[in-house]
């Protein structure tokens, strides 16, 4: 449009000039000239449109949106249309309590009162893209700031509206994959109304109140204490157990030997360690005394 615009300029000072009295009169009919070439190439460079991947064109004719949706690629349009190349690959619209991570500078992230009144503040992704056939009338009724207009205040309004149905502890641990799924799909469907298509909701992190993380971390304390001293005494359990069977096997043991030592059985023994030790060579002579015990001398003995 912009070489259409400067060619017909062109045109209208070499008329200007060619009408003029000077030296100048006789380039005004190359002016003219070069003017058509650039009306030309403007023609010719208006009516091809260049698309890339992923990307559709909405076409605007004096204000009006079209309903004809220009494919990636070539494509050859009317050179008075203004063409607007609209993404529709995934989009990624995060919403964050840390500096600088979300698309808005600061702490951007949704706090929301639960059902026992406390108030919880949620980091969220929300995954989405254009639908194509639908991209006319995104652009039409939204503008091309629909992210500001529909994702952003869509899906905090919906996060606040189902969050007050759990619990704070709940929606942090237990309830926290069904209070996805639930936000997804009342948000789908308000996307879906206005040509967007919901992929995905990541809820990237819950924040309770300091005094409710600290009720929890006592309770996690206690428990793991409660299962500390089970272990203890399931050890202190086994440790006896084992002395019993030990002290029993010794009972044993000894009941047996009792039972098994006779008189002829010890005197039987103890011929046989007399004979041992008369075959020793440290011992020369053996001296039975009265008792059943025998007395060794040794050559050095005095």
């Amino acid at each position: 449009m912009f070489l259409i615009i400067l060619g017909l300029i062109g045109i209208a000072v070499g008329i200007a000039v060619a009408k003029s009295d000077g030296q100048f009169q006789k380039f005004g009919k190359v002016i003219r000239s070069l003017s058509f070439v650039v009306i030309a190439i403007g023609v010719l460079t208006s009516c091809v449109v260049q698309i890339d991947a992923g990307q559709v064109g909405v076409q605007k004719l004096f204000g009006k949106v079209q309903t004809r949706i220009l494919q990636s690629g070539l494509n050859f349009v009317n050179p008075l249309v203004d063409v607007i190349k609209m993404d529709i690959k995934t989009q990624n619209y995060t919403m964050s309590g840390v500096q600088d991570e979300g698309h808005k500078t600061g702490d951007d992230a949704i706090r929301v009162l639960t059902a026992d009144g406390l108030e919880v503040t949620i980091d969220l992704s929300v995954l989405y893209r254009v639908l194509p056939a639908d991209a006319p009338k995104l652009l039409a009724q939204t503008g091309e700031d629909f992210e500001d207009k529909i994702v952003r205040p869509i899906t905090r309004t919906r996060i606040r509206d189902n969050a007050v149905y759990y619990e704070a502890v709940s929606l942090y641990s237990t309830r926290r994959d069904e209070f996805q799924q639930r936000i997804f799909k009342s948000i789908e469907d308000d996307f879906k109304k206005r040509g967007l298509l919901l992929e995905n909701l990541l809820v990237r992190n819950i924040t309770l109140p300091a005094s409710v993380r600290a009720t929890i971390e006592q309770k996690i304390n206690a428990e793991q204490d409660a299962q500390k001293m089970q272990f203890v005494l399931q050890k202190e359990k086994q440790e006896a157990e084992r002395k019993r069977v030990e002290a029993q096997g010794i009972s044993d043991y000894q009941r047996i030997i009792s039972e098994s030592l006779t008189d002829r059985q010890l005197q039987y023994e103890s011929i046989k360690a007399q004979l041992e030790i008369a075959k020793s060579p440290n011992s020369k002579i053996i001296i039975m005394g009265k008792g059943n015990a025998p007395v060794i001398l040794n050559p050095g003995d005095k």
